[in-house]
């Protein structure tokens, strides 16, 4: 559906010179510059175009409960472009991870097996997973009616620098802000932005990771602006329910495999689907390495062994799992205009069980 609204966002832009009598507020996705070249169409056609563009926006179909889509602010592809974070923004003393100059994901280690943290490892990650934990917690303090994700993005990385320690999102392949905010309709991986004002009954996910002494730490929770409807609700609760469940079944010997089963079979007999696009990793000394984490069912070989550490974070859907990726190169949207949800932790693995870094 997400597609079909851009076509339309297109076409409309073409007819605003035409359709001047009918100049009322358009939506912001759809007032940019002119493009010339571009087909005429007929008043007829504009006006089914545009009502089908602000029912898409509005959430007037209703299908899913009362909220707002989140649409691109802009049509033009265009992704941030890699820049080191300057000494005003990561003072200095400040340890940073190597991409944090170049804006890549070289790997810090080999990841031609799973690594397996010593005790002493465990005890300077979970430092970081702590300060991680923490800044999550004040970005949900922020999350009301009015206020902007980017100013959750500029508090959360003030706290995470106080601490001196680095917001690993930062500049990671070009990413331009310290935290991930996704609203609503947002899968993952959302810019935070001034232009980006919650309103009562949004569902945001803040996703914050967090790197000190060497190691990064992932988490990541759903917040309500004001209230939110019954759908959004169940949404929510299901979604942190799937991750406890997910954590329980893990332990020495489990196989990895476990974990997707025990979320999709819990989410799929409510109506709700899984993300198979994006999966949970192993965090440790690298943002992301192995092992992969599938939150569906999958025959995902191999088993967990005490010191291995990964996130767990599904992404549960109303509708479709599937996404569609933005102009920015970044934010994933869902294809149907449902609403999305995602819980996380970072976890690692005992003689006996599972050691919630993040909790």
């Amino acid at each position: 559906m997400l597609r079909r609204t851009v076509a339309c966002a297109l076409r409309l832009r073409a007819a605003e010179t035409a359709a001047s009598r009918l100049q009322t507020q358009m939506p912001r996705a759809l007032r940019t510059s002119t493009q010339q070249g571009l087909p005429r169409i007929s008043m007829h056609e504009y006006q089914q175009l545009r009502r089908k563009q602000q029912e898409f926006e509005a959430g007037a179909h209703g299908r899913f409960g009362t909220y707002q889509r989140i649409v691109p602010s802009t049509l033009v592809k265009r992704k941030a472009e890699a820049r080191e974070p300057s000494l005003e923004l990561v003072p200095e003393g400040i340890e940073r991870p190597a991409y944090a100059s170049t804006g890549t994901a070289e790997p810090v280690q080999s990841h031609s097996q799973i690594p397996v943290l010593t005790g002493e490892e465990i005890e300077r990650m979970r430092v970081a997973c702590v300060i991680a934990r923490d800044a999550l917690a004040l970005g949900g303090s922020m999350v009301r009616p009015g206020v902007t994700t980017a100013a959750i993005d500029r508090e959360v990385h003030g706290f995470i620098v106080s601490r001196g320690a680095y917001p690993s999102c930062l500049n990671y392949l070009g990413f331009p802000r310290s935290i991930c905010t996704s609203v609503n309709n947002i899968i993952a991986h959302g810019i935070p932005d001034d232009a980006c004002v919650l309103a009562d009954g949004d569902c945001i996910n803040i996703d914050v990771t967090v790197y000190k002494h060497g190691f990064h730490g992932d988490t990541s929770a759903m917040f309500v602006a004001g209230s939110i409807d019954a759908p959004g609700r169940r949404l929510l609760g299901t979604t942190q329910e799937a991750l406890e469940l997910a954590i329980q079944a893990c332990g020495p010997q489990v196989p990895f495999s476990t974990i997707g089963t025990t979320i999709e079979s819990f989410v799929a007999p409510l109506g709700l689907s899984v993300s198979q696009e994006l999966t949970g990793h192993g965090v440790g000394r690298d943002f992301h390495q192995r092992p992969l984490i599938y939150h569906h069912t999958n025959d995902l070989p191999g088993v967990m062994e005490p010191g291995m550490a990964f996130t767990i974070e599904p992404i549960v859907s109303q509708g479709v799992a599937a996404g569609v990726l933005w102009p920015d190169g970044w934010t994933v949207a869902t294809a149907d205009g449902a609403r999305s949800a995602q819980c996380e932790h970072t976890v690692v693995v005992t003689a006996d069980g599972i050691d919630v870094l993040t909790a």
